[in-house]
């Protein structure tokens, strides 16, 4: 425990350092397959995704968070989790391939069917590798994991642009959607160096399913949530429509994603490390939480106002129509980087109830808008998608907060800081942009505007709001825990 801090610095920079990979291997094939492939494409395999994502969210159940929850963990519950994970998968796969004339008909589209019979493996794939994941996760090798991470995205993006070159359409999407989790799982049986055992009962894990049903429940409703418009959209606006508005919110959440899936490893483990300690729990949150905005807030701030240099730049000109919803998009980034880490802490604290509540809630109103919007096509949907996270923000983090350790006003001074901060540099930015933006070639431009926004929010940060201190604090840390390792070696 008395290593946790430095632990959890490294195992956050392993997170983000690959993430940042990440977003530049999805961002670089984003851009090349979004030259080789059209609207068509994309939509055709986003029609079978809406669908099967649903599946998706029950492939373990929620028994790798609970596991990792969880203070202690035998060998004997691992291995009866990990057999019970791929009868689950087994299931799902079954679902999957009985689902594709059904899916095929709804959209009116035969091409469907032997997409999602072949989308239907990823299922067993990803089974076989979740309790192995699991491990990693709780000895806090999270540079193995990155590492595992960012090499099956390699392969699997390398696959998808080799199919795309040979002329294979939207089958390059798919075989690089099933490559992707084949590859991880393969790494995590290597490098976690666990054959699972035979399944034993009466070991326990009655109360890991209670947790990890609810964790998936909770899953299900946010996915129903922010997923029913593209269904929406795909039925009544039809391939290209689904396609414009998929590359759009593809691209506004990579970097969501990638920030959200490093930073929520990290602490999701951490945190429940410390849920008997409330001190060190409250302090170890707020400063994580700080150091999220302060990676979101800029990129928030970029999106909104360079959306049409990013779009014509990333995507190619064929895709200028997604300019104006990526926009419209833009505050959702900030809307997630705000309520998903406080879903990190109720279910480290195992209030995972409360977080199903409030989805329960949530997604009725978000269904809602996507249907007022829906008239007015992606442009519609998107405004009202964006306009109902920003109006339920401030209820979400309330509720969240309530009865535990950290309040609403620990919220509202966290915030404060990178907000405001990136609200000035924003500011700046616009400015050199107001003045000199014709003089810039679209990419000079947007180099050059980012650059000016980048510098300008960091420095407001550390030197203007006083976070200097938190980051310097941070970075002793790395170099405690480099000195911890040091010393073991030599020991």
């Amino acid at each position: 425990m008395k290593n946790l801090k430095e632990k959890t610095i490294r195992g956050g920079l392993a997170r983000i350092t690959a993430q940042a990979v990440n977003f530049i291997l999805r961002l670089g094939s984003l851009m090349v397959l979004a030259r080789l492939l059209g609207p068509k494409d994309f939509g055709l395999v986003g029609m079978v995704t809406a669908f099967t994502g649903v599946l998706t969210l029950f492939r373990d159940f929620g028994l790798s968070s609970a596991a990792i929850q969880q203070t202690t963990v035998s060998d004997e519950q691992l291995s009866t989790l990990f057999w019970i994970n791929m009868f689950v998968g087994v299931i799902l796969g079954l679902l999957s391939v009985a689902g594709a004339p059904i899916i095929a008909a709804f959209y009116h589209e035969p091409r469907l069917f032997m997409v999602t019979v072949v989308l239907a493996t990823g299922f067993l794939f990803n089974a076989a590798g979740v309790q192995h994941s699991v491990l990693l996760q709780r000895q806090m090798r999270f540079t193995t994991l990155a590492a595992i991470n960012t090499v099956s995205l390699i392969i699997g993006t390398a696959i998808a642009i080799g199919g795309a070159k040979a002329g294979y359409g939207y089958w390059a999407l798919v075989i690089m959607t099933v490559t992707v989790p084949l590859v991880s799982t393969v790494g995590f049986w290597i490098t976690a160096a666990w054959i699972p055992g035979m399944p034993h009962r009466r070991v326990g894990i009655r109360s890991m399913m209670r947790f990890g049903g609810a964790v998936t429940l909770n899953s299900l409703v946010s996915y129903i949530a922010t997923n029913s418009e593209k269904i929406l959209l795909g039925r009544f606006w039809g391939v290209d429509a689904l396609g414009i508005y998929g590359r759009a919110y593809q691209l506004i959440n990579i970097p969501t994603d990638n920030l959200n899936s490093a930073a929520g490893e990290v602490a999701f483990s951490a945190l429940s490390r410390l849920q008997d300690d409330p001190g060190r729990l409250k302090a170890y949150f707020l400063k994580g939480y700080s150091v999220l905005l302060a990676l979101t807030l800029p990129i928030t701030i970029a999106c909104a106002l360079f959306a049409n240099e990013m779009v014509f730049i990333l995507l190619g000109p064929k895709w200028t129509a997604a300019s104006e919803i990526f926009r419209l998009l833009a505050p959702t980034i900030l809307v997630f980087a705000l309520i998903n880490p406080l879903f990190w802490l109720l279910c480290s604290l195992g209030l995972v109830r409360r977080s199903l509540n409030l989805g329960l809630i949530i997604a009725p109103l978000m269904i809602a808008s996507y249907v007022i919007g829906l008239p007015y096509g992606p442009r519609g949907v998107a405004f009202a998608y964006s306009a109902v996270m920003t109006v339920l923000v401030v209820p979400i983090v309330a509720w969240c907060v309530r009865d535990t350790v950290i309040s609403f006003r620990d919220i509202a001074l966290t915030v404060s800081r990178p907000l405001g901060s990136s609200i000035a540099a924003g500011a700046i930015a616009f400015g050199v942009r107001a003045m000199y933006g014709q003089l810039w070639s679209p990419v000079q431009g947007l180099v050059i505007e980012c650059a000016v926004l980048l510098t300008s929010f960091v420095g407001i940060l550390l030197f203007v709001t006083g976070q200097k201190t938190l980051y310097l604090d941070i970075f002793r840390g790395l170099r405690g825990s480099s000195k911890t390792e040091e010393e073991k070696s030599l020991a």
